[in-house]
């Protein structure tokens, strides 16, 4: 079954408390509250690929990118902020992608939202 990969990050996103999504420079992108942008789909927008790019801690784009180059990308505009692009169109391990998302909604969203995810 090949499922559509925006319907299955869409799924990933908006399980995180109060995530909201709506178009950012003509993508779907997905907010904390509505205010702080953590995910930004990317279909073929700057390149011939499909992807997504990701708010990241510290370090995090550095290793993935260095790590498996053909599963990870630094993007356009936001890669000097350290975010990292993340290609869905090769062949994508869904959890760890999960494991991306959360990593970036924990680097904007505050620390209410973040208890209410850890289930406090």
């Amino acid at each position: 079954m090949n499922e559509d990969p925006l319907e299955r990050l869409r799924a990933i996103c908006l399980a995180l408390p109060d995530t909201t999504e709506r178009l950012s420079h003509g993508e779907p992108s997905f907010f904390v509250r509505g205010k702080k942008q953590f995910v930004m789909y990317a279909d073929h927008h700057h390149d011939d690929r499909l992807g997504f790019w990701c708010h990241a801690p510290a370090g995090a784009q550095s290793e993935l990118v260095t790590g498996a180059p053909d599963r990870y990308f630094v993007p356009a505009y936001v890669g000097q902020r350290g975010w990292v692009g993340v290609y869905l169109d090769v062949p994508v391990d869904w959890s760890e992608i999960a494991e991306i998302v959360q990593d970036g909604y924990r680097m904007v969203a505050p620390t209410a939202l973040l208890a209410r995810l850890d289930g406090g």
